[in-house]
């Protein structure tokens, strides 16, 4: 059907904003040593994260133990994005001066507009109006028990609980390379704000993710990105009132300025993520047609939790794609990559 468009009114799109922060980086640093199911994936190898561990000192062992159990690292995320902070004596003196049910309420994950009269019940301590957020968010692998957990706990615990994690691994992560993170952090901080001058919204956020396609939603008007290197190559979606986050990898190219031959994380990531014979299987299997992980593990004749790790790194590579339960191969991505490989080549 033909239609007749009577309006000079453009779609709308949303802002960016790019922030850069160490605290950023120590705060999904807690995150990626808790993730034990993600952490196999991340760019840094499974020995260095080991020698990081016995390097930690016990109370911050136990206090990254706590986060594990309670998936605290969500609460410092959130209480994140409430200010620009200077630096952690900011954010610990933030923590103190907040009330408890002030701090309660950032601590619960914000799910949309039209519940956010249930998240404030819930952190006044009204038992339905937890349990309902608990129901709307049951599709999530956390957010449940996480709510729970927010809602029942002592606040006295929980705040003493965030200030110490934080400043534990601030101290003992950040600082021995403060100086080199906050550099890399910067680089590509600027390269995205130079870089933003060219592209529209939506480009941007697709080349700084290296291959995320978000579209403008009626309730969010602005886009945040902040680079991190902890959890490279993967992209870390949230969401808070009016405003979707990528904490995006940053490119290789903020690591090492002076190699002019350094290829983008993201083609690397491609290229690794295809030089396996199983996963190559994986990626024929799914040309042209969506399939459950079930599906796949029949197709290859190999045990799911196998199956799962390798379609975490063809997702993590950009290649591969899921919704409702069903994985699907990003042929574009895929179409292209001899081209990206080329533009390399003859990149001078």
């Amino acid at each position: 059907m033909d239609v007749l468009h009577l309006t000079s009114r453009k779609r709308e799109t949303y802002e960016i904003r790019i922030e850069a922060s160490l605290l950023w980086e120590c705060a999904l640093g807690i995150a990626a040593v808790t993730n034990k199911k993600l952490i196999d994936t991340l760019e840094k190898p499974k020995e260095s994260w080991d020698r990081l561990k016995k390097s930690l000192s016990e109370p911050l062992i136990e206090d990254l133990k706590f986060v594990g159990k309670n998936n605290t690292w969500k609460s410092l995320l959130l209480l994140l994005h409430q200010k620009e902070f200077q630096g952690l004596s900011e954010f610990v003196m933030f923590l103190d001066e907040l009330d408890d049910e002030k701090l309660r309420f950032i601590c619960i994950p914000y799910i949309g507009v039209k519940f956010q009269k249930l998240r404030t019940l819930a952190s006044k301590g009204e038992e339905s109006s937890r349990n309902r957020l608990k129901t709307q968010t049951e599709a999530n692998p956390f957010f449940p028990d996480y709510i729970d957990f927010i809602c029942t706990t002592n606040v006295h615990d929980l705040r003493n609980h965030l200030k110490s994690v934080m400043t534990g691994w601030y101290k003992e992560v950040i600082i021995p390379q403060k100086e080199k993170l906050s550099q890399i952090l910067g680089r590509d901080k600027q390269s995205k704000e130079k870089m933003s001058g060219n592209l529209k919204s939506e480009a941007l956020v697709e080349w700084a993710t290296g291959g995320i396609t978000y579209l403008p939603e009626p309730s969010v008007h602005t886009v945040l990105l902040v680079p991190q290197m902890i959890y490279r190559p993967w992209n870390v979606e949230g969401d808070i009132e009016g405003v979707k986050v990528f904490y995006y990898p940053v490119a290789n190219e903020s690591i090492y300025p002076d190699d002019k031959d350094m290829p983008s994380n993201f083609l690397v990531q491609k290229h690794k993520a295809l030089g396996d014979e199983a996963r190559l299987r994986m990626v024929k299997f799914l040309k042209g047609s969506e399939r459950t992980l079930q599906e796949i593990t029949n197709e290859l004749n190999m045990g799911k939790s196998t199956v799962h790790h390798h379609l975490k790194i063809l997702r993590s590579a950009r290649l591969v794609e899921t919704e409702d339960g069903k994985y699907r191969l990003k042929e574009n991505a895929v179409q292209t990559l001899s081209n990206e490989l080329m533009q390399y080549l003859t990149d001078y």
